[in-house]
């Protein structure tokens, strides 16, 4: 087969002009020219790599160098998860050439005051029409708490649904009753989706502003704003609608609805607002400067050394 030149990256479809996600199990994932491949007993898809945001790799996935390859050239995320795309486990590169959001978010994740900004902000983003302005982040929680529940409550009463508590057992998938099995199934695609955003942004899953200390803290502060109109509501009408593929069905279902309501085209703009950068086009920056305290960035790749800053013992130039 013969080499073919990566794409060029400003000739990649933008973020929010790509498709959600595409989820693989139990097969052979290769390349062809650009295009992914998948082959099973029942035959073989291609899908054009670069009209993804992410790939989730189940169980029984054979990825190939080449199939990964492609991936990593058109900056779509590869996202390693376990059985019903409930658990994961890895991921790939990022889209982005650019650090500008990254330093945003590291820099208002460091700061109290600019942290609890953000997690107002995101909680207003969520409920709109409350006044937030002088909440702690303990009422913060306690009123997100508070209309949560009441958003189960209204999706029980609406389809019929039982409900009583959120029950998530990653390590008992089966042991949660079909609400729950539901609502994980949703919550997992949305998860891949989000954090596929986030790193092809160039922000950090880990950063979270409203979540701490796990390696996906950023992806749950920025699914957390689209579950109320796609993964809770989707996951009570499949379990009202007693469907037998219950996992297979609801996240389907959540790639619909992510593609109806641009999920994708609402997180690029959400995570620019909420960081205070403007939604520019950064994949065409790609240049290495080097920090200076006073000038902040001075070019790279650049021999910086004057006559003053050579050894006394160095050698003579001649």
């Amino acid at each position: 087969m013969a080499r073919l030149l990566p794409v060029p990256v400003t000739a990649l479809p933008r973020v929010t002009d790509r498709m959600s996600f595409l989820y693989l199990e139990h097969c052979v994932v290769h390349r062809e020219d650009g295009a992914l491949t998948a082959r099973d007993e029942k035959g073989t898809i291609r899908v054009p790599a670069a009209s993804l945001v992410a790939v989730l790799l189940g169980p029984g996935t054979s990825v190939s160098h080449q199939a990964m390859s492609l991936l990593g050239e058109c900056g779509t995320t590869a996202v390693w998860v376990g059985e019903r795309g409930v658990r994961y486990y890895a991921h790939g590169r990022s889209l982005a050439t650019s650090t500008s959001l990254l330093v945003e978010q590291a820099a208002r994740v460091s700061s109290p005051q600019k942290r609890l900004a953000i997690a107002r902000q995101m909680y207003s983003m969520r409920f709109a029409g409350e006044n937030v302005a002088g909440l702690t982040m303990q009422q913060l929680r306690g009123r997100e708490g508070a209309r949560i529940r009441a958003v189960y409550r209204e999706n029980s009463k609406r389809t019929g649904v039982a409900w009583q508590r959120r029950d998530y057992r990653p390590d008992d998938f089966d042991a949660s009753d079909p609400i729950n099995q539901a609502l994980s199934s949703a919550h997992a695609a949305l998860y891949g989706v989000i954090h596929a955003v986030i790193v092809a942004l160039g922000c950090a899953p880990g950063l979270g502003f409203v979540h701490t200390g796990h390696e996906r803290s950023f992806v749950y502060d920025i699914a957390d704003l689209y579950k109320a109109e796609t993964t809770i509501p989707i996951a009570f009408d499949v379990v009202a609608e007693e469907m037998q593929d219950l996992t297979g069905t609801t996240r389907r279902r959540v790639r619909d609805k992510i593609f109806e309501l641009k999920i994708i085209e609402n997180a690029v703009r959400d995570i620019h607002a909420l960081l205070g950068a403007d939604e520019t086009d950064d994949l065409t920056v790609n240049v290495v400067s080097l920090w200076d305290y006073q000038q902040r960035l001075i070019s790279g790749g650049t021999n910086h050394a004057s006559p003053f800053d050579e050894p006394e013992d160095a050698e003579p130039p001649w």
